[in-house]
Order: structure tokens, then sequence, then C-alpha cells
């Protein structure tokens, strides 16, 4: 897995050379010319074909997908925080399942990807409830409630940095975000892996914790997902 991983990074490269544009360039422009535009489902639709067939790329993807639209319904937020976005993949997934007056708020430091997401979650038509917050998460975390009018928030999905998870989520809980009940979950925590927030979740009392199996994004390798739910 490693080893095709490495290939795709290095194949990647090559093509940004010779086309002088990005690979996230290259995926929102595979949409534009072939999704429905205000259709989120097609819209993702189209990335899983673009990221399954040419470029593989670091979506949650269709497989873990189902876990994270099971979740978002299941928690049914008026607030959701999303660390890590990336292409807008999953903000779209997460936009188009939240209720009347619902808002996710998704954070990515990349001024690239933002831009690109930005586009995407546009063309799906969900952009009245995505809002993306550019910026390094800790510096954004502790600005929601007074900047972004955030009280609580009920979900969390965790999917930038992997070395960050731990160190957010212990800010989430001291700028006084969470509820009780309010649920994170956690995205690539076998691959490339979080052991050092498992470790810290798992034995945090205040979190009840469930452990989703699946498979990395657009390959075979076995991936997994972390639930946990504060338990106040």
């Amino acid at each position: 897995t490693i080893a095709l991983l490495w290939n795709e990074i290095i194949r990647e490269k090559i093509t940004n050379f010779i086309m002088n544009q990005s690979k996230e360039q290259r995926i929102l422009d595979f949409v534009l010319q072939n999704a429905v535009r205000g259709d989120p489902c097609s819209v993702l639709d189209t990335i899983d074909k673009y990221c399954s067939q040419k470029e593989w790329a670091m979506n949650v993807g269709s497989e873990k997908g189902l876990i994270l639209d099971k979740t978002v319904e299941e928690v049914n937020p008026s607030v959701a925080l999303e660390l890590g976005t990336y292409c807008g993949y999953s903000a779209i997934r997460i936009g188009r399942l939240l209720k009347a007056g619902a808002r996710l708020l998704t954070v990515e430091f990349n001024p690239e990807f933002a831009a690109v997401a930005k586009q995407m979650i546009e063309f799906a038509g969900v952009q009245d409830k995505v809002k993306i917050l550019e910026g390094p998460s800790e510096e954004i975390i502790p600005q929601l409630k007074k900047k972004y009018e955030v009280d609580t928030v009920d979900f969390v999905f965790l999917d930038h940095w992997k070395d960050r998870y731990t160190q957010d989520t212990i800010l989430i809980q001291e700028c006084n975000l969470l509820r009780k009940g309010s649920v994170f979950l956690a995205d690539n925590v076998i691959i490339p892996g979080a052991p050092e927030f498992l470790n810290y979740i798992r034995n945090n009392p205040r979190f009840q914790c469930t452990n989703y199996r699946s498979h990395l994004e657009y390959m075979k390798a076995e991936d997994a997902m972390e639930k946990a739910v504060f338990l106040g």
C-alpha cells in the first residue's frame, strides 16, 4: 500500500509538471465538465469516478463515505465542524444531509485546496450550508464562538493532519465547544494512522468510542474510522 501511494505521489508530480496544473484542479475540471450542477450526489459520484479510474486522491471516498453519512444522519447536527476540507468532497457529503438552518464550518490550511473546494461546493449547490474557514485549525478553533457565533458543535469530522487530531480534540474541549452527546468521527486511523489520537480518546472516560473497519479510499488496503461520543 505504501509503495502504491508513493507511486501515485511520483506520478502526480510528473503530471503536474507536464500539465502545469495541480491534481486538485484536474479533479475540479473533470467535475465541471461531467457532473450535474446543483446535484451534490452527481458531484460526489464524478469525483469518485475520477479518483478510482484516473488519479488517487485523499477524499473520504464512497465506502467510508457511507459511515460518514450514517453518523451525520444519526447526530442530525445543527452545527458541524470539519477539519481538513481538501477538495470539498466530505463537505459536500455532509452538507447535502444537513437539515434546514444547519451549517457546516470546514477548516482548510492550504489556500489552493480551499479555492478548489469553494468552486466544488458552489457547483454542488450546498454553499448556503457550508462555509470554508481558511487557516490553521489551532488559530480558527478558538475563534469559533466569537467570530463565527458557535455555541457548541454537534458533530466534528477529523480528516486533516493526523498528528493534529489529539491536539485539536483537546483544544475543542478547552474552548468549551462540546455539549453532552457531541460526536467526533476521525478518518484514516489505520492508514496513515493516528495512534496517539486512538490512545488518547479510547482511554478518556469522557468519551465512548466505536471503531468502524473499512478500506482506504479507492484502494483495497484496510483502514478504519473512529467514532467518539462526548459524555460530558
